[in-house]
């Protein structure tokens, strides 16, 4: 069993505080921890503080604490496999500062968002910063650092416990997960060492009711009687989102001088919108229906004044709930006293968010126009993932060659 130390050198205050691992006659590290005192606190005799009644010295007791047991689990899981000296309980106690490349869970997810800033969407970025404060309230937990190499089944089963215990529902945590695997196999690719179980590891997710607007209730709220002029320019953007497919980060940008008019083969000129869109970079061009003509020619070709997301979000409901969307349907939303989201009944109108004109065009044009196409629109990568999208099971797709079978 290896015996773990602290010890300060010299009397400056503050003097920063030393650790020492030994284990028996073969190993004797030593490194400076992040944690300082004033010397007068601390007990040479006992390699320890003093006393820890006041608050700060007994933040920095559990602060020490931690940290031996952080080294001492790192100890249990490396030896044998790893040369155990000075710098390896440098890199325990600071993988970041010590390591080119992290080694840590948590740590590779500074590392990650870092490398791939430029690439990452807002969302994406930012989603990445949820999912790892998650992992460290689980490290607290657990009293250890989550090494890369141990992302695997009895991870899998902390994680969930841990996620369960807050209230997240199973499908939130199984979407979070798939971070926390392309973090995993990014780190992989730069010589990190992975385990085994990873590649099989799969958290399900239930199904969900799709909430998408049906051609009967885009006419509904098409038709219905607005006063408010922000109801209005709002309703504007949600059937220009119904007829575009784009998510709410790029449609409310859209601008009169990213139209632009082609030519067909009998010389009819079609408007096409040219956009890169944020979340993936990819440019796409977007053949403009005859609604979406008609609602920019009554302002003189201009799109819909611009909104905040925020604002959008509840000028939607209220336009949803003004043209009868009032019937129970199951869905989630969120439950803002538990700041969680929750899977239950409720009034229509409730669940409309930015994401519904994108998922009705998917779901209206599924079957009337070919899926590659739509799935142009939509920017998904494969059927499979487009299908789930929607709703739909590849049993879908089979039926709808049955339609051509004789």
């Amino acid at each position: 069993m290896p015996t773990i130390n602290f010890y300060l050198q010299g009397n400056k205050n503050p003097s920063g505080i030393y650790v020492r691992l030994r284990d028996g006659i073969t190993i004797d590290a030593k490194a400076r921890t992040k944690f300082a005192i004033n010397p007068t606190g601390w007990s040479k005799a006992k390699r320890y503080l003093k006393h820890t009644k006041d608050e700060e010295l007994k933040k920095l007791d559990n602060e020490l604490q931690e940290l031996k047991v952080i080294i001492l689990n790192a100890f249990n899981r490396s030896v044998g496999d790893k040369t155990i000296n000075s710098d390896w309980l440098k890199s325990i106690i600071d993988p970041i500062k010590h390591s080119a490349i992290p080694i840590t869970l948590v740590d590779y997810f500074d590392f990650y968002r870092e490398k791939q800033k430029a690439n990452l969407a807002k969302s994406s970025y930012n989603k990445l910063a949820v999912v790892k404060n998650f992992l460290i309230r689980l490290e607290k937990q657990l009293k250890s650092k989550i090494l890369i190499s141990e992302v695997n089944d009895d991870f899998k089963q902390r994680y969930l416990e841990l996620g369960f215990k807050e209230n997240y529902s199973q499908n939130y945590l199984a979407r979070n997960f798939k971070f926390i695997k392309t973090i995993c196999y990014d780190a992989e690719m730069r010589g990190i060492k992975i385990d085994a179980q990873l590649r099989k590891l799969k958290i399900k997710e239930n199904p969900t009711n799709i909430i998408y607007l049906s051609k009967e209730e885009i006419e509904l709220i098409q038709k219905v009687e607005l006063k408010r002029e922000a109801l209005l320019n709002a309703r504007d953007w949600l059937l220009i989102s119904c007829e575009t497919a784009q998510r709410v980060s790029d449609f409310l940008g859209y601008k009169k001088e990213d139209i632009r008019y082609q030519k067909n083969n009998s010389g009819k000129e079609i408007p096409f919108l040219e956009i890169v869109q944020k979340k993936t970079k990819t440019a796409i061009s977007i053949p403009l229906s005859s609604k979406v003509i008609s609602i920019l020619s009554k302002r003189n070709g201009n799109f819909p004044r611009r909104i905040s997301d925020q604002k959008y979000n509840e000028h939607i409901k209220e336009i949803a709930k003004e043209a009868g969307l009032i019937y129970l349907v199951s869905g989630s939303k969120q439950n803002l006293s538990l700041k969680r989201k929750e899977i239950a009944e409720f009034p229509k109108w409730q669940l409309v968010t930015s994401h519904i004109g994108r998922r009705s065009y998917a779901t209206n044009n599924f079957g009337k126009i070919p899926t590659r196409l739509i799935m142009t629109m939509t920017g998904h990568k494969t059927e499979r993932e487009f299908l789930k999208y929607i709703g739909k099971s590849e049993t879908s797709m089979a039926m709808q060659l049955a339609e051509y079978v004789d």
